[in-house]
């Protein structure tokens, strides 16, 4: 994470002032076990008095120090001078997802978290605490998790994987909606599976829910660019049916996205773009249902905004593949105007082969009525 943004982060749970923490005990809602401070050091052997010296006090002495240490220590925190940060040990069960958070929890997944849990393994444990606030009205929850929902996420999956031990780590934070908004998303900007569509959702929700509509306000609040998120909340604007035609909502980036964004304000120009995206979406399905390559992002951005000036070329119909899985025969197209077939080189097969590649193309659109012959 930048250092700015750190700083930022900081700011959100800590005022300027020194913080002693406490760590926690894994007894179910997590209670909190204070850390004494610790006794002075034991003297070393050679200084410790000879067999004629008269006893020494420094026992005494030392438990007279320790006592008084924690008393200065709670008097500290009581003036408060010094804040306590309590993490807890938490079953991940008990600790739901902050709705308000811009990360997508139901698309997170093994792999895309792979990393994650490895680290978690190999040091034992989760070591970066996440931030979490209490709940209450909940009888399944007892606290929400404000940032941390990979962590969250991750831990739920190795305790239901070999791994029933491991504790989600967290820190309490008693923040209102729209801090809780704010540290969310300074850990997501560092974050680059947060998809710019999934941000600029959330941005477009906290706009209404916490900044009354007045985006110049939300600017200042999050110390953005009033333009940039101008942008972030065009992008957001992006009807279902127009993410829908792309692989993944992932695949839909600002830069390329806002243009498209632009385009749909084209009441005359908008209901081809539509129209397109469902083809899309269609398309799409069928190339999933077959184990095919999905469109890629920049197809269908191209597809999209060329719809509303006339056809464009579609994909192939179907591809008859030669050796190592070469396309040696494509139907690029069929209707009543007739067939379009293409035949590759480098396919590795002889003229017989291919041949017999086109006589399966017609007789395979013959049977589905799209065929040459009358």
């Amino acid at each position: 994470m930048a250092r700015k943004q750190s700083d930022y982060l900081a700011a959100l749970l800590a005022e300027d002032e020194p913080i002693e923490t406490k760590s926690a005990a894994p007894d179910g809602a997590g209670a909190a076990v204070e850390a004494a401070q610790a006794p002075s050091p034991a003297p070393s052997p050679s200084s410790a008095p000879s067999p004629a010296s008269p006893p020494s006090p420094a026992p005494e002495r030392q438990r007279g120090t320790t006592l008084l240490g924690r008393e200065s220590a709670l008097a500290r925190v009581a003036s408060g001078e010094v804040r306590q940060v309590t993490q807890l040990l938490l079953d991940p069960a008990r600790v739901r997802v902050w709705p308000g958070n811009a990360r997508s929890y139901q698309h997170l997944t093994e792999e895309s978290c792979r990393e994650l849990i490895d680290s978690i393994i190999a040091e034992g444990g989760q070591k970066v605490p996440a931030v979490v606030r209490r709940i209450e009205g909940d009888a399944d929850h007892d606290y929400e998790v404000i940032a941390g929902t990979r962590r969250h996420w991750s831990i739920a999956w190795l305790r239901a994987h070999s791994y029933p031990q491991m504790q989600f780590v967290a820190q309490v934070a008693q923040i209102d909606d729209e801090a809780a908004f704010r540290l969310a998303d300074i850990e997501n900007r560092a974050r680059k599976d947060v998809s710019d569509l999934e941000r600029a959702r959330n941005y477009a929700a906290a706009l209404k829910d916490h900044y009354g509509n007045h985006l110049t306000r939300m600017a200042e609040r999050l110390k953005l660019s009033k333009g940039w998120l101008s942008k972030m909340l065009k992008v957001a604007a992006l009807p279902d049916a127009v993410v829908g035609a792309f692989a993944s909502p992932a695949d839909v980036q600002l830069k390329p996205a806002y243009p498209l964004a632009q385009a749909l304000d084209d009441k005359v120009g908008a209901p081809a773009i539509l129209k397109e995206a469902r083809n899309l979406a269609r398309e799409q399905a069928e190339r999933r249902a077959a184990g095919e390559d999905a469109l890629p992002a920049a197809e269908v951005l191209r597809r999209l905004l060329a719809a509303p000036r006339g056809p464009v070329e579609r994909g192939p119909v179907r591809v008859y593949r030669g050796y190592g899985d070469r396309p040696a025969v494509t139907v690029r197209s069929a209707g009543r105007q007739g067939v379009t077939l293409q035949i590759h080189s480098g396919a590795g097969l002889d003229h017989k082969r291919i041949m017999e590649l086109v006589a399966d193309a017609l007789l395979d659109l013959e049977e589905e009525g799209r065929g040459v012959t009358p």
